[in-house]
């Protein structure tokens, strides 16, 4: 099989690959089979389960650069984002105001660029056309990935994304069980790889050198007591106020409040012998390869506390929103029921 790095001379031009089709202007491609609609599960505005609205009519996902690749959905899963995102107790929904920037930096389009809204972030599914630029996946390939926030989600019947964002699925899980794991996978890899500095050859022999905090609250208040002052021990938390602000504050301000937040916490903690650090999820198709060596050897495995069929996902985000999961809650999309 052609490595990453000879596919794309480094993982910078990672995901390019080719697909048949006519050719558009400036290198793109026609969607498949020429398709102009597609069922989704969308919001139109945000607020409680009821917002939720099943719709056969959602756009279909169009190319619009040459490193980016259609997936045909096979499942989907939920993650506490989306609940956020759907019912949040800010007018604008949870993360709106740096989500909308993102998705429009010029402020081009008018103020509800977002809606129709479809939420989920995990995919899992089979490459179905590919932009001019790419090479390292082909139509056919069972991939999995995690679509950031600014983008349209995965409770749909396809979903385009960046060919950098997307992995092949470990050949040991189906797609239901591999729907569960990129979105929490690259948060916690973030968390301890890239922002902690962990791998598999730093690790052996430490004893309370790194904390990883993904419940926040008061736990920073005893947590970090644990950690070995001077010893170079880190601390990183998933928890923060980063969304929260922007929404609240608008987002020069919200900038400014979370910089001096995180700011004020790290120099406090220096002074106290251990690194405290933030950490974010971030979408990454290289991150995505070596969690998934990690799944095919054994090392990680999926937990999954129910699977819903396509036409259940007001019943999965009932099941999330309940609390007391002892797993993922996961969509099967190409479900018949």
């Amino acid at each position: 099989m052609l490595s990453r790095g000879a596919a794309a001379s480094g993982r910078a031009l990672r995901g390019a690959g080719r697909a048949g089709g006519q050719p558009l202007a400036r290198g793109l491609r026609a969607s498949p089979r020429s398709r102009s609609a597609m069922p989704s599960w969308v919001i139109d505005r945000y607020g409680r389960n009821d917002v939720l609205r099943f719709t056969r009519d959602m756009v279909f996902p169009i190319i619009h650069f040459p490193n980016e690749v259609i997936i045909k959905v096979h499942a989907a899963s939920l993650n506490p984002i989306d609940l956020s995102m759907r019912i949040s107790c800010f007018a604008g929904g949870y993360g709106a105001t740096a989500l909308n920037m993102k998705r429009d930096p010029l402020k081009l389009k008018s103020m509800d660029t977002e809606f129709p809204l479809t939420l989920g972030r995990d995919v899992s599914g089979v490459i179905m056309e590919c932009g001019l630029g790419v090479s390292y996946f082909k139509p056919g390939d069972e991939v999995w990935a995690a679509i950031p926030p600014w983008k349209q989600g995965t409770l749909s019947e396809f979903v385009v994304a960046s060919g950098n964002e997307v992995s092949f699925k470990p050949k040991r899980l189906s797609h239901t069980e591999a729907a569960s794991l990129p979105y929490v996978g690259l948060t916690a890899w973030s968390a301890v790889n890239q922002v902690g500095g962990l791998n598999q050859s730093n690790c052996s022999g430490k004893r309370f050198d790194f904390i990883l905090d993904n419940v926040g609250g008061s736990t920073e208040k005893w947590a970090l007591d644990l950690l070995k002052k001077w010893s170079g021990a880190t601390y990183v938390t998933l928890v923060t106020p980063f969304l929260i602000n922007m929404d609240k504050l608008g987002v020069a301000d919200g900038m400014l409040q979370t910089g001096v937040t995180v700011g004020s916490k790290t120099v406090k903690h220096l002074f106290k012998g251990v690194h405290y650090r933030w950490a974010f999820f971030t979408p990454s198709g290289p991150s995505l390869d070596e969690i998934a060596e990690l799944v095919d050897s054994g090392k990680i495995q999926p937990v999954i506390d129910q699977v819903f069929s396509f036409s259940e996902v007001p019943k999965a985000f009932l099941k999330l929103e309940g609390g007391h999961a002892r797993g993922k809650t996961v969509i099967d999309v190409i479900s018949k029921k």
